[in-house]
């Protein structure tokens, strides 16, 4: 093991999740147990990265290193590492951790099994996240999608199989794709130096021929491209946001999305940055046309999640605009939206779980007079949308307005479609307060308002909405130094990472 820490802390983060998995599996028959159980393991997670970011120097290349033999012989090692924008990931995976095991408090059905699959994503998610082993990442990309096939295909509501496999078939295409372009990049490294490693910083140095560049890059960034998703390979996101439990749709958007965009800064990028840098107008207007596209069709969704679904498309198309308009000022903002959007996105989804345990519905139609019903509960919603539609002040604005000004630096036309798709949310989004908030109530039921428990969940993710609205050079900070090195075509593997 390397780094500035005695403690195997990375690999505590990697491990904790999965031995409290097996924990809550072996409580079969005590599901409070268990429930405990999963909660003490993701708060324990949540407050290693914790400690990290608070005690961590903010500086440029690895923060922490661990590095362990595994299979020698075919140059397979555990190494992991992390650096600054690695650690918010992780912060962000770990927070959200914590509330989905909250959300899913209640649950009465395998409530153990549930438990312990939520927890194996949170393993998967972290593994990503800290891999420079292409191996050990494949491994943890793979590791996500199992326990949510089953989460979403189990605990999912009407449709939840259909949705889980389509989710599934999606996942699997642009994983093998990813897998042969790995062995490929194996293969031509040892034929080159003689080492056959999976180790990024080695595989960086790999001469790849010119023909087989553009097919390798492609394998890699479709593979991430799915998991966003940008169109044309969204059609899976709003069935499978829609029919999987709460605790999943909040995992999906909050920070399965982001290891997609993880994936291209920390491995398509660096491996490939030739093809990369050409292909960023392509991606640039796959990003718009997600930005248009959502924003236009949850205009029309009368169903709250599968609205939140779709803008969480175009969401997800305004930070890779960012990266694609390839400027300081766009990358930072496009970093730190990763953040932003994880938050409001994960709050949104909370809401409507909420609103619908009340009411039995999530339809626009059949919802109205929440202000006179729950006044603490609409609150919260009218908070939550208009940080998500960017009101000054609240997180998303600061990362919007940083990808808008450094996209217009260089392509004004770019940075004036991506407004329009801000119009378009805000269409959405205030038709959404004006049905559900203050629309005619369509029955004389009460409803409770939020009790301890749901605002146990809300109030953390007020204050970091606020936090980042207010004060985003806590965040941006730590982010510059990885925004710069993406900018000057050095991933931090190159600088002081690798295996020794």
């Amino acid at each position: 093991m390397t780094g500035t820490c005695p403690l195997p802390l990375l690999t505590l983060l990697l491990t904790l999740p999965v031995g409290t998995a097996a924990l809550c599996l072996a409580c079969r028959h005590r599901p409070a147990a268990a429930r405990s159980l999963a909660l003490a393991g993701t708060l324990a997670v949540l407050l290693i990265a914790i400690g990290c970011f608070v005690l961590l120097p903010a500086e440029t290349g690895w923060l922490l290193r661990e590095n362990y033999r595994w299979i020698p012989a075919l140059g397979i090692q555990v190494s992991l590492g992390i650096d600054s924008l690695s650690l918010l990931m992780i912060l962000l995976t770990a927070f959200l951790s914590v509330l989905a095991i909250g959300l899913s408090w209640n649950e009465d059905n395998r409530p153990t099994a549930y438990f312990a699959l939520l927890l194996l994503v949170e393993a998967g998610v972290l593994g990503v996240f800290m891999a420079l082993d292409l191996v050990l990442f494949y491994i943890s990309w793979e590791l996500m999608l199992i326990p949510l096939f089953f989460l979403i295909g189990i605990w999912g509501q009407r449709g939840g199989m259909a949705a889980a496999m389509k989710f599934f078939l999606f996942s699997l295409a642009g994983s093998l794709l990813m897998l042969l372009a790995i062995i490929s990049l194996y293969v031509l490294h040892g034929q080159q130096s003689g080492d056959y490693s999976f180790a990024l910083s080695a595989l960086q140095n790999t001469v790849v021929p010119t023909g087989l560049e553009p097919w390798l890059f492609a394998a890699f960034a479709l593979a991430f491209l799915i998991k966003v998703p940008l169109v044309p390979l969204h059609s899976w996101q709003a069935d499978t946001y829609s029919a999987a439990p709460a605790a999943c749709s909040l995992l999906l958007a909050g920070v399965l999305a982001k290891t997609g965009i993880y994936g291209l800064i920390r491995f398509a990028l660096p491996l490939f940055p030739d093809t990369a840098q050409a292909a960023l107008p392509l991606l640039a207007v796959l990003s718009l046309v997600s930005i248009l596209y959502g924003g236009w069709i949850a205009s029309a969704q009368r169903d709250l999640k599968r609205l939140v679904a779709y803008s969480s498309l175009a969401h997800l198309g305004f930070i890779l605009l960012g990266l694609s308009a390839w400027t300081t000022t766009a990358v930072e903002g496009a970093l730190l939206q990763m953040v932003n959007h994880g938050l409001t996105t994960a709050a949104l989804f909370i809401l409507i779980a909420l609103i619908e345990k009340r009411a039995g519905t999530r339809q626009l139609e059949e919802l109205g007079g929440l202000w006179g019903r729950a006044p603490k509960l609409s609150a919260m919603l009218l908070f939550f949308s208009l940080a998500a539609l960017g009101l000054p002040g609240l997180n998303n604005f600061v990362g919007e307005i940083l990808i808008l000004l450094g996209t217009f630096s260089v392509q004004p036309l770019w940075a004036v479609l991506a407004a329009a798709g801000l119009l378009l949310a805000a269409i959405y989004m205030l038709r959404l307060l004006q049905s559900v908030i203050w629309g005619p109530a369509q029955d004389e039921k009460s409803w409770s308002d939020l009790v301890l428990s749901e605002w146990l969940l809300l109030v953390p993710l007020v204050l970091l909405v606020l936090w980042l609205g207010l004060h985003p050079e806590t965040f941006l900070e730590p982010l510059r130094g990885s925004a710069q090195q993406l900018l000057n075509g050095a991933a931090p593997l190159s600088l002081s990472g690798g295996l020794p």
